[in-house]
């Protein structure tokens, strides 16, 4: 039943040289990341006519790039941030497994958790972009390939003797579940860690029973769990951010909403809301989730409290979601933002 009244409240601000030192203990940590690994592929071409077969227009091609996405893009954010990260999840042996692996192994990544499977499709959303010459480029059509079949036991099996092994040696680990496969709520019940994030586009309360420290859906994810709307809706944003809480038995929550910001649940607190960073028009939303969790694993792992762990990632959002595609930040990039902040406040 409604309370009447929401009773969310506006985070305090953060101490930002508190979050400058938390961001400086990022190269001192291992995150261990088991997830669906994707592959994200950009084709851009120029429009040189529309075709006289049927109504569509002819791209003259440009270029193609590869690059992390899924579970691979949250890997790659806490790769870029100076922390170091053991990934673990199946990859096909397809072309685009073998670009996955060989990324990952010329950064100096330990691949050995990344499972390579016979008559595997690695899922790979291909993404195809126009322009006309002199105009910025858009999105025309996107082409996904997946695998289609659950894996066999025994890859699962190796998935989940190295994920446990590796969760043993690490100071965190981030479960980034996209309904590919390589991730089950069974697997991570038996994983022990420190601090243990969750993130699952499809099945959250699937994982009921797992020790799970946090877990970080957007608004549309949480809505999708309850079959219901928020909208505008203050109070049943409460209600069912309280109810995911207590029904995963959860330290923390983190929904974030777009261009109204993010909001931290925890345990006996009232809920705390913390506005957007950076601008309202976001140039690419693709794969900033990936780096929300990131960042909020890393910095939980450094010893942050959940709302201090949530300014940083509201920072991270706010930066990733001005670049094109599916993107990394730095550590650089962050302290910079963190930074800008600090002297626009003196």
């Amino acid at each position: 039943m409604k309370s009447g009244r929401a009773r969310k409240a506006h985070a305090a601000a953060p101490d930002l040289s508190r979050l400058l030192d938390l961001v400086a203990s990022f190269p001192r940590l291992t995150i261990t990341v088991l997830g669906d690994f994707v592959v994200d592929e950009y084709v851009t071409g120029e429009i040189s006519r529309v075709s006289r077969e049927a109504p569509v227009l002819i791209l003259r091609h440009q270029s193609t790039e590869i690059v992390p996405g899924g579970g691979a893009n949250a890997a790659n954010n806490v790769l870029s941030l100076g922390a170091r990260v053991l990934p673990v999840g199946a990859v096909g042996d397809d072309a685009a497994g073998s670009a996955l692996v060989e990324y990952f192994r010329e950064k100096g990544v330990e691949a050995g958790g990344m499972i390579r499977v016979r008559n595997w499709v690695t899922t790979t959303k291909t993404r195809f972009l126009a322009r006309w010459s002199h105009t910025a480029r858009q999105q025309v059509l996107r082409v996904d390939r997946e695998a289609g079949k659950r894996l066999d036991e025994s890859v699962t099996r190796r998935i989940s003797a190295k994920a446990q092994s590796w969760a043993a040696r690490s100071d965190g680990v981030m479960v980034s579940d996209y309904g590919a496969g390589s991730v089950a709520p069974a697997l991570v019940k038996r994983l022990r860690a420190k601090i243990l994030t969750l993130d699952s586009r499809y099945r959250l309360l699937d994982y009921r029973g797992a020790k799970i420290t946090a877990a970080t859906p957007n608004e549309p994810e949480l809505e999708s769990l309850f079959h219901t709307q928020i909208g505008k809706d203050e109070e049943q944003l409460e209600i069912l951010g309280e109810r995911t809480l207590r029904m995963l038995r959860l330290r923390a929550l983190l929904v974030t909403r777009g261009r109204d910001g993010m909001v931290v649940f925890e345990r006996g607190k009232p809920p705390q809301k913390i506005a957007a960073f950076g601008g309202l028009d976001a140039v690419d939303v693709t794969g900033a989730g990936d780096t929300v969790m990131a960042v909020f694993t890393l910095a939980l792992a450094a010893g942050a409290s959940f709302l201090e762990a949530a300014h940083l990632s509201n920072f991270a959002g706010g930066i990733v979601v001005m670049k094109r595609g599916t993107a990394a930040i730095s550590r650089a990039e962050l302290e910079a933002a963190v930074r800008n902040e600090a002297s626009a406040k003196v």
